[in-house]
């Protein structure tokens, strides 16, 4: 076979193995296939992958190592260093991309970048919180329900935030900065007038309305600008309704202005923040399809990227290894396309809910194609052709990115499809790629 027409025949096993992405895109956009059948299909393909890359790669390159005369430990050492760096390489850009929005592809990598995002967006508020002693005589655990139901609010130097005979429609706790509490009896709204208290950060201020149902009592001005934190009375209301130990809490807040021995978390509030963000584990679903179609704005590059970081490793091997038909690696082949089928089905719904419309998601799996075609050609072009010991070393490279994409997506996403039965097609897949493996070399 000439060059040229290697080269040609590489790219077309390139099209050939990633070829099934286009029809799990057409699986997740028009069929309502089984999630359970999904899950099995891609556990035995990620079966079929780790027996091809054990086998097939690793083992192969290991044994063309002890034919040059390297020992059993140089050999493995030399392998593993390959997988290392390839799966070091896979694992820190996918993570990278996935923040950039490629996530979405991914029920699994999507919720721990939604409870990721979560986490960051709600550390700091849960911080201010944990300040007031009020609030943090709630228990920590309940924090899912608090945060809802506070809003933030700023203050702008010399602005009064409400005046006496004001209705009384909110709670407030100070943040940041300081508010002034001007009496009753003062005409002046600048602060100039008669100042009765400086409530700083972890304040509680405006409660006595609330609970005696009148007007404000005070006005309240800051100087220098503040941050604030407001609860509305129904949600107030709901609050110590719920709780009687709050409602108590509030009533002794209003006479003696501070609770600190009530405070769940005594005076150590960074005890009761650090609890309160260990309970900010659950999406909702109304949080997760907001934060799916704002992780889906301007994610387009990113999740071409990630379709190309996960088509290239694979591709690289098979047009490496390529001396021939009869050199085929045909677990690496069989899993990578079966797995394309799940993975492409899954990802088209999850995209289709972060408002991508279906010729896009088409266009963004064709780069698989376009992806593997190259890597194929590339792979026999500057791998295939090199001294033995660089192409093993790229090859150990490719395969324990491929391994990487199994360990990181592909059983996650299987059981989380399919729970605990995806045990058996993965074992599965495994046994009938040792087969073909076995098969072939017994000849």
């Amino acid at each position: 076979m000439g060059q040229l027409a290697t080269l040609l025949a590489v790219i077309l096993i390139g099209l050939a193995t990633t070829s099934s992405s286009m029809l799990g895109v057409v699986i997740g956009l028009y069929a309502n296939l089984s999630k359970r059948v999904l899950a099995c299909i891609l556990a035995f393909a990620a079966g079929a992958l780790i027996s091809a890359l054990a086998i097939d790669l690793a083992f192969k390159g290991a044994m063309d190592l002890h034919h040059q005369g390297y020992k059993s430990r140089a050999a493995w050492e030399f392998i593993a260093s390959g997988f290392a760096l390839g799966a070091v390489t896979y694992l820190v850009t996918s993570l990278y991309l996935e923040k950039k929005g490629a996530a979405i592809k991914r029920p699994t990598r999507f919720k721990e970048y939604a409870l990721a995002l979560k986490h960051e967006q709600t550390k700091e508020l849960v911080g201010l919180l944990s300040k007031c002693d009020l609030l943090r005589h709630l228990p920590a655990d309940e924090i899912e329900q608090i945060l809802p139901k506070v809003r933030q609010r700023k203050l702008h130097p010399d602005e009064v935030l409400f005046r006496a005979g004001d209705p009384s429609n909110a709670l407030f706790i100070t943040a940041r900065g300081w508010v002034e509490v001007i009496a009753e009896s003062s005409n002046d709204a600048n602060g100039a007038g008669a100042s009765i208290a400086k409530l700083g950060p972890g304040s509680v201020f405006g409660e006595m309305g609330l609970i005696n149902g009148g007007t404000r009592t005070a006005t309240i001005y800051s100087a220098e600008g503040a941050d604030l934190l407001e609860i509305g009375i129904d949600d107030f209301n709901g609050l110590i309704s719920a709780d009687p130990l709050m409602a108590d809490a509030i009533q002794r807040l209003s006479h003696e202005r501070a609770i600190h021995n009530l405070s769940a978390g005594g005076d150590r509030p960074d005890i009761w923040a650090k609890l309160a963000m260990h309970n900010l584990e659950h999406i909702s679903h109304r949080e997760r399809n907001t934060m799916l179609r704002e992780a889906g704005k301007g994610a387009g590059i990113a999740l071409v990227l990630g379709n190309i970081l996960d088509t290239i490793p694979g591709c690289l091997v098979i047009g490496a290894s390529f001396n021939g038909f009869a050199s085929l690696s045909l677990t690496l082949m069989l899993g990578m396309f079966l797995g394309g089928i799940p993975e492409a089905a899954v990802s088209a719904a999850m995209l289709t809910k972060a408002g991508f419309k279906p010729k896009i998601i088409f266009a963004l799996w064709a780069t698989v194609l376009i992806a593997g075609m190259i890597a194929a050609a590339a792979g026999k072009q500057f791998i295939g052709n090199s001294e033995s010991l660089i192409a093993v070393f790229f090859e150990a490279v490719a395969g324990g990115a491929v391994l990487a994409l199994v360990s990181h997506a592909m059983i996650p996403e299987a059981i989380h499809e399919g729970g605990s039965l995806v045990v058996l097609p993965t074992v599965a897949g495994f046994l009938f790629a040792l087969f073909l493996a076995m098969s072939a070399a017994f000849v």
